[in-house]
């Protein structure tokens, strides 16, 4: 009986860079929310990282940023998600319009 030799490269799983989440995010977290946003720029970051360390054959650290990013991803969302409720919220109890009243009425 003879033994199969191990494969020379290992087939890996492919690692995600959730690049496309990470851009989408961070564009309607800014939008939505505020400059908060912007927080998703550091999912950017990781997202780009993912494929850069896995051409230099480091997979772990490709899974670390991955992880990282989709971490970071998961932030912006939430971050749009809050944004886009409050705007609704907004505009459903007047707008800009009954804002600038309650100003005027709080002014002396």
């Amino acid at each position: 009986m003879s033994a199969t030799p191990p494969l020379p490269n290992a087939v890996h799983r492919p690692i995600p860079n959730h690049l496309a989440w990470s851009i989408v995010s961070t564009v309607l977290a800014t939008c939505l929310c505020c400059p908060l946003g912007l927080i998703g720029i550091v999912a950017i970051v990781f997202s780009t990282q993912v494929n850069s360390k896995l051409n230099q054959g480091d997979v772990e650290g490709a899974r670390r940023a991955s992880a990282n990013a989709k971490t970071w991803c998961w932030v912006a969302t939430a971050l749009a998600i809050i944004g886009l409720l409050f705007n609704i919220y907004f505009f459903s109890t007047g707008g800009m319009a009954a804002y600038m009243q309650a100003l005027e009425q709080y002014q002396p």
